[in-house]
């Protein structure tokens, strides 16, 4: 067997470990494949004569590939949140429900933090907390010493975990458990499940960049309310729980990015008002970690 169909064998034994490290990197299923084909394309024209270690070597290209992927990235996209929904997702000839999966398997907190940090630091992130690749690899891909890796990884993880969180607050997990089952009502559609979690008298306030509408909008009673989630269950696809400013809250995010806010106030164990965020400046503004398992 001749050096490079060795290559492409170990290559495709290791492809679902490297699409893994590319979707964490990107945060989009299609600009993972993307990244891994690329990869390929760069590992099957290298000398591999000398690499020991041919799955790890194959994660610092993958790596590589994605960090030019990131840098290069245009801004944040702008498309009407209208365009989530299971019938259009998020990017031309992906399956929404299938993206939604992945995001969930990789928590879409998570990924909503990674897309806000400098491609260096979730490349030191990713490959060192996630993948274990060494402090010393991660800096020659960055042209950084090892300290300076291992000081992007920390400033990541003290990110992932958000700077205005509480967790000494002894009702964050019973907060949790509600908008949690607001969430899989949502998804499920399931009306009655809704209301049961709505106070009679629930108020929403949603910004002029949710619908979008000239003024805000503001919708009382359990029941309408419930109704309006119904009409939003494609959006839920693309939605999970995390820590907004020290709260807990839902975050809609394809492929990871921000796009909009549902906070949440509670009392006695009832949702009693909702406020929607989606103008950019204030999501722009949210300091967004991830909720302990």
């Amino acid at each position: 067997m001749d050096e490079r169909t060795a290559l492409a064998e170990r290559f495709e034994e290791d492809r679902s470990h490297l699409r893994a490290v590319a979707y964490r990197m990107l945060g989009s299923a299609s600009e993972a494949d993307d990244a891994v084909q690329e990869s390929w394309m760069r590992a099957s024209q290298a000398d591999v004569s000398e690499v020991q270690n041919l799955t790890g070597w194959l994660t610092t290209v993958v790596g590589r590939v994605c960090l030019n992927m990131l840098r290069t990235r245009r801004t944040r996209r702008e498309e009407p949140l209208d365009t989530y929904d299971r019938t259009s997702g998020p990017g031309d000839g992906d399956d929404p429900e299938q993206e939604a999966l992945l995001a969930d398997s990789v928590g879409l907190a998570l990924l909503v933090v990674l897309d806000r940090l400098a491609p260096a630091e979730r490349l030191a992130f990713v490959l060192h907390d996630m993948f274990a690749v060494p402090f010393a690899e991660i800096g020659s891909l960055l042209d950084r010493s090892p300290d300076t890796a291992r000081q992007l990884a920390s400033r990541a993880r003290r990110r992932v975990k958000g700077g205005a969180t509480t967790p000494a607050d002894p009702d964050l997990p019973r907060r949790r458990r509600v908008v949690e089952a607001f969430l899989s009502a949502s998804r499920a559609g399931d009306f009655d499940a809704l209301v049961a979690l709505l106070h009679p008298d629930v108020v929403l306030h949603a910004d002029r960049s949710v619908i979008p509408t000239p003024e805000p909008v503001v919708v009382r009673g359990g029941r309408t309310v419930a109704q309006g989630a119904m009409a939003a269950t494609g959006r839920a696809l693309f939605t999970g729980v995390a820590l907004v400013d020290g709260e807990v809250a839902l975050a809609m995010a394809p492929h990871g990015r921000l796009r909009l806010v549902l906070g949440f106030t509670i009392v006695d164990g009832l949702i009693t008002e909702i406020d929607v965020v989606a103008e950019p400046d204030r999501i722009d503004a949210f300091d967004v970690g991830v909720l302990d398992d």
